[in-house]
């Protein structure tokens, strides 16, 4: 492994694709790291936020299984987004407790 560079990206890089790069053109392919790479610092803030929960040392692909993959009811009024998830929720402890540590409100 080159100095400088950390080990655990590279499972995390892999599950986000980011090496798919196909287009013929520079800007397409530029674009695509660019949201790829927004897509990573994204599930990492996740994951720190699901500390002490069961998806703490969960993998890109589990977080995005268990946490961003639901079906929900969403109800939009004037002052906020409420979303109701279904009674049969398998992490709806861990989605509570990372909904709340990114500023959710219960109520």
């Amino acid at each position: 492994m080159p100095f400088g560079r950390a080990a655990p990206a590279r499972p995390a890089q892999a599950q986000l694709q980011i090496g798919r790069t196909s287009c013929c053109r520079f800007w397409a392919n530029q674009l695509r790291v660019l949201l790829t790479a927004a897509a990573y610092v994204l599930m990492q803030e996740l994951r720190l936020r699901a500390a002490r929960t069961a998806c703490a040392r969960t993998q890109v692909t589990g977080l995005r299984e268990r946490l961003l993959k639901l079906g929900v009811h969403v109800v939009v009024s004037a002052r906020r987004i409420v979303l109701h998830l279904p009674t049969s929720t398998p992490d709806l402890d861990a989605w509570r407790h990372t909904a709340l540590a990114l500023g959710a409100r219960t109520g």
